[in-house]
């Protein structure tokens, strides 16, 4: 077997591991295991079981990427493109399996690399959401401002309202979650047009 297949089967096996068992309950041997491959081979392209799982939560952001610059399009306002970037990112987040076993295990354990990659993931969505404020203070449809602090702001007022709130009723729909989006950040966010004299 060629050494470039021998590496995707390792890293399709730590994939599959990571997100089965999370980052601290897997080994080099469970991963070689589930490769069907020697401890030996694995080595012979990372490492380490760090730099194994840097690989494979970089692949993952990668996709997360391509996703967004799928998404976003420049005939659509700022609030339309911040809707469907972050419904579909989280989305993504939320159903890929590694990023489910990194929460469950930061949650349960507190494993500083579930930490550190769940840090990363959050990092790339506000990136993308920096991206937009700044094209759009730059298109004049939204005012001047910090586009990391709001982008920050936004991914979690949009986590709260989408999961965190889920805890305390029913949850919102996907409408009534772009209501109050607009109703908290686009006031406060949207450049003032000089008001039209009356006659």
């Amino acid at each position: 077997m060629p050494a470039v297949d021998r590496r995707k089967q390792v890293l399709e096996a730590a994939a599959k591991s990571f997100a089965l068992f999370g980052y601290k309950a897997t080994t080099m041997d469970q991963v070689a295991k589930i490769a069907n491959v020697g401890k030996g081979t694995i080595y012979t392209f990372f490492t380490n079981k760090e730099e194994l799982f840097d690989e494979i939560l970089h692949a993952a952001i990668l996709e997360m990427k391509r996703i967004a610059e799928q998404i976003m399009r420049e005939d659509r306002d700022f609030f339309d493109n911040l809707y469907r970037v972050l419904d579909a990112l989280l989305e993504f987040r939320d159903e890929h399996s590694l990023f489910i076993k990194l929460s469950q295990e930061q949650r349960e354990l507190g494993t500083p690399k579930a930490n550190d990659g769940l840090t990363k993931v959050e990092n790339v969505i506000v990136g993308y959401l920096q991206r937009l404020v700044d094209q759009s203070i730059q298109n004049g449809e939204i005012k001047p401002c910090d586009s990391k602090v709001v982008s920050f702001v936004m991914l979690k007022l949009y986590g709260a309202l989408t999961a965190d709130f889920n805890n305390l009723r029913e949850p919102l729909h996907k409408e009534q979650i772009k209501e109050y989006m607009l109703l908290f950040l686009a006031d406060g966010l949207r450049a003032t047009r000089e008001a039209k004299p009356t006659s």
